[in-house]
């Protein structure tokens, strides 16, 4: 049982530019090839270098800090709260009766919906690791579901600020971590995403910390704002010649399942889980069902592989372009041929779940088209009686 405590946790960043472990990179013309081993900070494995994260508490393993206070283990911490799949990883633990606290980077514009729906809302920023360790004061389960903002260096938050949130998790004697991946992102070492996310996994399992990793494929409410919306706008929806296919899956789903698989005695300590939706879609067969359900055709506007492979070499040339060409290298992935997507047989019978209360993707865009719709449709009627009127 985790318990709290009056000792000090006296935290020191190590995150300088000589003593990060992202920098461990080997540079092969304008490619940039990461390695695990070396990118993963020293642990059990390595002696004599520095951690990224020290922290001091006297002589008591912090583990097992005494006395304090037994943590509930309806207590969780959710990292990266405001994103499209964190707010329905709090609105399912709040419905399944969780003591919900959200890490929110201070803001101008505070994540006030989170405090409305029952949240307890904290301050915190992983790029700061000393605002980390008082936030998981009395929390027993981490779930993370942050990634860096698309202005933000990828290992800024992804890399540095996981590894300092592991390491201060790790120091609080927190009782489990769920982290969310990415599907197949051992398979994909040139992709600075990718590989950032695997060794994440890795020095997460180094850490010791009970843990279970999930790997995603894709969220069905990106499709709404990348082809739906710009087809009921009219405006140019992009796609490429691909032949990707992704298993696009509802976050609702996925926060479902997650708190399943936290509660399921099936699922052990370093479990690897895939979610992925009941069917692979490519992006011509999403755009088509697209313009079925809205009843109007698409202004598709065609991007080939190649110009963001060349778009990808080009932006490698200049220092400034380099985290563009790291994104780009992930479009580069989700533009192959590809399939994003496992079976989920073996998985829904793990965790006891029916196929059957799994969302499609038809029915997803079908509830958002007849809703959008009639909305529209209520707009113009309501419009045409004020004319009538004036």
């Amino acid at each position: 049982m985790a318990s709290t405590s009056n000792t000090l946790l006296l935290l020191h960043s190590r995150l300088s530019h000589n003593q990060s472990p992202l920098l461990l990179r080997q540079i092969s013309g304008t490619s940039l090839t990461f390695s695990p081993d070396r990118f993963l900070p020293p642990l059990s494995r390595r002696t004599g270098v520095p951690p990224v994260i020290t922290c001091t508490a006297g002589t008591t393993a912090a583990a097992n800090l005494a006395p304090g206070t037994p943590v509930r283990a309806t207590s969780i911490m959710v990292i990266g709260a405001t994103g499209t799949l964190g707010r329905q990883v709090v609105r399912r633990a709040l419905d399944e009766g969780y003591d919900v606290r959200c890490l929110v980077r201070p803001r101008p514009a505070p994540a006030d919906f989170l405090r409305d729906w029952g949240a307890t809302v904290v301050n915190g920023d992983l790029t700061k690791p000393e605002t980390i360790p008082a936030t998981l004061v009395g929390v027993h389960t981490i779930i993370d579901c942050a990634t860096g903002r698309p202005e933000e260096p990828i290992k800024t938050v992804d890399w540095e600020g996981k590894v300092a949130l592991i390491q201060c998790a790790k120091a609080m004697g927190i009782q489990k971590y769920v982290f969310f991946s990415i599907h197949n992102c051992d398979k994909h070492p040139e992709v600075p995403l990718m590989e950032i996310k695997y060794c994440t996994e890795k020095y997460l399992q180094e850490s010791g910390i009970n843990h279970v990793v999930i790997r995603l494929c894709g969220f069905m409410q990106g499709l709404i704002g990348q082809y739906a919306v710009p087809i009921l706008e009219e405006k140019s929806v992009w796609g490429t010649d691909a032949p990707t296919r992704i298993a696009y899956m509802d976050t609702q789903d996925i926060a479902r399942l997650t708190f399943i698989a936290i509660r399921s005695e099936n699922v052990v300590n370093g479990k690897l889980l895939t979610f992925a939706g009941p069917r692979a879609w490519t992006t011509q067969e999403v755009i088509t069902l697209c313009e079925r359900l809205a009843g109007q055709d698409a202004n598709v506007t065609t991007v080939p592989v190649s110009v963001l492979k060349f778009t990808r070499q080009l932006t490698r040339c200049f220092e400034w372009t380099n985290d563009v060409a790291d994104r780009l290298a992930f479009s580069e992935i989700l533009t192959s041929d590809t399939v994003f997507s496992v079976p989920m047989n073996e998985t829904y019978e793990l965790l006891g779940v029916d196929q059957k209360d799994i969302l499609t993707l038809e029915k997803y865009l079908q509830d958002y088209f007849t809703n959008i719709l009639k909305k529209l449709k209520d707009l113009k009627a309501q419009s045409k009686q004020s004319d009538f009127y004036i």
